[in-house]
């Protein structure tokens, strides 16, 4: 069978590293081209391409492109990929939300092509169905993967109390903020710290959340979401504190996520008693979660990703395999 010839934008950031290095092992890809206007004309790791800036590379050449370029940015170039009739895969916020009025409000600019808009929401455990032979992919942002997963069971069986608030208390390596220099990022910020940031309900994926918590249960009550920056170079956690109904005790949730999952080869239900942490899922493309009952209406969810693998490129990865009817954890395990 031949290879997909695939084109990666923004190649050099973080998440576009961890990117180039799934798809160089990815036995059905053959990566044609990777940008960097940064590094242009130095070696890409893991492969026997050099970097170009991004006017230069060979839209031509590939079949399928993958955007991990700053928002505002990929929009401009996913119209321009799928003009030229390629599929793409954007990491990017710039698809995730159905509308441009939604995009303005969390990120204070104008929807660069608001056309393109709503775009399927590449979160292959809730949408495979819709993901499979789609042109064009949004690939979800890392705090909305791990918490929608940690969510998804009790949202899908509308278990969680109408209109409560679900507070969701969230934590992230430094990778998250990417690779450009920041000064609240450098070592001696960041080392033997931890800072909340952009709480309450002002972080600009609250409004990702929520729409595609709506989609599953649209009783569903607003989250109260608070990241912080933790002193380690990847991986997140979501402690996500929830009010069941009437329907649900929270004696009965662990077995319900073990139904749920129980056959998803990236997402692991740990056994009662046992709490995930970061060790679970740093370097891999999984979510492992554990459950917590508190009070009889009241659980504990922890859900955790490595926030440059299931949180960005590998699944971009997984919606790629989705797309083209690969199997859906190729080059992912």
């Amino acid at each position: 069978m031949p290879k997909v010839r695939v084109g990666v934008y923004g190649a050099s950031g973080y998440a576009g590293q961890d990117l180039i290095e799934i798809l160089a092992k990815h036995p059905n890809v053959e990566i044609v081209f990777a940008t960097s206007n940064t590094y242009a004309g130095q070696p890409v790791a893991f492969t026997n391409l050099n970097y170009v800036p991004s006017e230069q590379a060979a839209l031509n050449d590939a079949e399928v492109v993958f955007l991990a370029l700053p928002h505002g940015v990929s929009a401009q170039m996913a119209a321009k990929v799928l003009q030229a009739g390629k599929r793409v895969v954007d990491l990017s916020a710039d698809l995730r939300l159905n509308t441009a009025e939604s995009y303005q409000k969390w990120y204070s600019h104008p929807h660069p092509h608001p056309e393109l808009l709503p775009t399927v929401y590449g979160l292959p455990e809730i949408n495979r169905e819709q993901i499979a032979g789609q042109q064009a992919i949004a690939a979800p942002g890392c705090y909305p993967t791990t918490t929608l997963l940690g969510l998804y069971p009790l949202l899908h069986t509308h278990s969680v109390a109408a209109g409560r608030p679900i507070i969701v208390d969230a934590k992230s390596g430094a990778s998250g903020a990417g690779r450009e220099p920041k000064a609240n990022l450098q070592f001696v910020e960041v080392y033997s710290n931890l800072s909340p940031y952009s709480v309450g309900r002002s972080h600009r994926h609250v409004g990702e959340i929520e729409q595609e918590m709506l989609k599953l249960n649209d009783q569903a009550g607003p989250i109260i979401f608070t990241p912080h920056l933790l002193p380690v170079d990847r991986g997140l956690m979501a402690s996500i504190y929830v009010e069941l109904n009437g329907g649900m005790t929270s004696d009965k949730v662990q077995d319900l996520y073990d139904e749920y999952y129980g056959q998803e080869a990236l997402v692991t239900v740990l056994p009662r008693g046992q709490q995930a942490t970061l060790k679970h899922v740093v370097r891999t493309n999984g979510c492992a979660i554990s459950i917590t009952p508190v009070l009889e209406k009241h659980v504990h969810i922890t859900s955790v990703t490595d926030n440059l693998r299931k949180g960005a490129s590998g699944q971009a990865v997984q919606c790629f395999n989705l797309m083209l009817g690969f199997p859906e954890t190729t080059g992912l395990l």
